[in-house]
């Protein structure tokens, strides 16, 4: 059973904590037919990625940033959300001020979908407003790592796309990943990869709450 020591884990948020898949494939496609898209193309640009950055990939004669608030807004909207199971249980097991979101989303979207949803709003949040590059780019997790006061080589980051994948490593943190959007052959560049979040424990070693944690996990 592997297990990784860490001062502080990273959660990215969609896909991770919250089950958002089908939401966003319709609000991605709905958009994607309105401007004359294939919205297939439209998703292969779309996961893990802030949406800003997919709609000037795919659409660069659009306003990226009134289109980003549309499509996001919709989003904010829908129901159809459900939270991944063992979420709580694991975001219970950390120490408050240990873990933070890391997400493609806006800060307006992360929030809303958290509140909505019932997953904890953490004291640290890198979101889509807070980064000028966002996944693959490294920077998200930097700042993550910068807000929680941690090097990030003590960051475990989990993960579910392999745009978050790259980022996290290329902040130098090591990434558990969820197949929950990918198939396990697209994770591999995941230090391992878990079925569920049910599948990891997390201890405190030493003691108090700033000790060191150990995750034990299940892995595929």
């Amino acid at each position: 059973m592997p297990s990784f020591t860490c001062s502080a884990i990273l959660f990215d948020l969609d896909g991770v904590l919250l089950d958002s898949t089908r939401v966003v494939a319709e609000q991605y496609s709905r958009w994607a037919r309105e401007n004359g898209l294939d919205p297939e193309y439209v998703m292969e640009a779309a996961h893990g990625v802030r949406t800003v950055e997919v709609i000037q990939r795919v659409a660069p004669h659009l306003d990226a940033v009134a289109e980003t608030k549309k499509i996001e807004d919709r989003e904010a909207a829908a129901d159809g959300i459900v939270q991944i199971p063992g979420a709580l249980a694991l975001l219970g097991s950390i120490p408050r001020g240990r873990w933070g979101v890391v997400t493609s989303g806006t800060r307006f979207l992360a929030v809303n979908r958290m509140q909505k949803f019932g997953i904890p709003v953490p004291d640290i949040m890198v979101t889509a407003d807070d980064v000028s590059n966002g996944k693959p780019d490294p920077e998200p997790y930097r700042l993550g790592a910068e807000l929680l006061k941690t090097d990030p080589a003590q960051c475990v980051v989990f993960e579910d796309a392999p745009a978050g994948i790259r980022s996290a490593h290329g902040a130098g943190m090591k990434v558990i990943s969820l197949p929950t959007t990918y198939p396990v052959a697209a994770l591999r560049e995941a230090d391992a990869i878990v079925s569920g979040l049910a599948d990891v424990k997390v201890t405190l070693k030493g003691t108090g709450s700033q000790g060191a944690m150990e995750l034990t996990l299940k892995a595929i």
